[in-house]
């Protein structure tokens, strides 16, 4: 059975910080580098951080500083620690393999940063 289920998204105050979780089953999970990505209403979806499965991690630049992928590998489980929440920040946020596979896109989690 395949399948990534995020988790965690939800209404937050500029400044303030959401811890966002992607269970994905092992056969997906244990082969690959994994990603969040994100969209915003109107703009193209973008890779916000990857991890590889060594652990070595990549950000785009206007994240960095302000949020930590990690990847729990006995729970099959990748995180987005996301903190400094901004406006700009606000996006429906999806996990999946790094590059992403069509297949996998699931239906992500909402992320809304008021200011």
């Amino acid at each position: 059975q395949v399948y990534l289920v995020e988790s965690g998204g939800g209404l937050v105050q500029s400044g303030g910080s959401l811890r966002l979780s992607c269970v994905v089953s092992g056969s997906i999970f244990r082969f690959n580098a994994m990603g969040w990505y994100r969209q915003a209403p109107g703009k193209q979806r973008e890779l916000v951080a990857g991890i590889s499965r060594g652990g070595s991690r990549n950000y785009v630049d206007s994240v960095k500083g302000r949020f930590t992928i990690s990847r729990d590998n006995a729970k099959n489980t990748v995180n987005l620690q996301m903190n400094s929440l901004k406006p700009d920040d606000t996006a429906v946020y999806y996990c999946n393999t790094d590059p992403a596979r069509d297949q996998y896109w699931g239906q992500g989690t909402q992320v809304t940063v008021s200011s």
